[in-house]
């Protein structure tokens, strides 16, 4: 099962059958074959929808969670420790239907990570992505904050 879980497609089907998605309206639509991006929908359903009849807030967070993680730590490779450390998400519009959130990790801030985590030194760094509306009106904006750094030598 690992070894599926380190290819983009395995790990997109995995992720797609993964009950905390799968009952709750989360498809991953894309994972990029070099792991620099991936795109994600969350579907209004009778599960996830709140009180007043749109996109229940756990469920945008929920979709946006894994990941900035899951790019990064196959961006880097085997030699990195990669953990979730912190999040926030900001509300700014109800999602009255089907939503998207699009994770890009470029190059640049691989390299970055990298040149921070050289010593043996932990880097913080902190992501963003918007999910959006099909009409692309903005539902909320998610930071995502990662602890990284180099594996010891054994």
């Amino acid at each position: 099962m690992a070894n599926v879980l380190r290819t983009p497609g395995g790990l997109r089907r995995a992720l797609n059958w993964y009950p905390p998605y799968r009952f709750t309206g989360v498809r991953v639509l894309e994972v990029a074959d070099d792991w620099s991006r991936a795109r994600v929908r969350l579907r209004l359903t009778r599960f996830n929808r709140n009180y007043f009849g749109t996109q229940f807030g756990g469920s945008l967070y929920s979709m946006s969670d894994p990941f900035f993680c899951l790019l990064a730590v196959n961006r880097l490779g085997r030699d990195y420790v990669v953990w979730d450390k912190a999040a926030e998400i900001e509300f700014v519009s109800p999602g009255r239907g089907d939503v998207y959130a699009d994770f890009r990790l470029t190059e640049d801030r691989v390299e970055e990570i990298r040149a921070a985590t050289a010593d043996g030194s932990k880097a913080l760094p902190w992501f963003e992505s918007t999910v959006t509306a099909a009409d692309g009106t903005v539902v909320a904006r998610v930071r995502k904050q990662l602890y990284v750094r180099r594996k010891r030598d054994t």
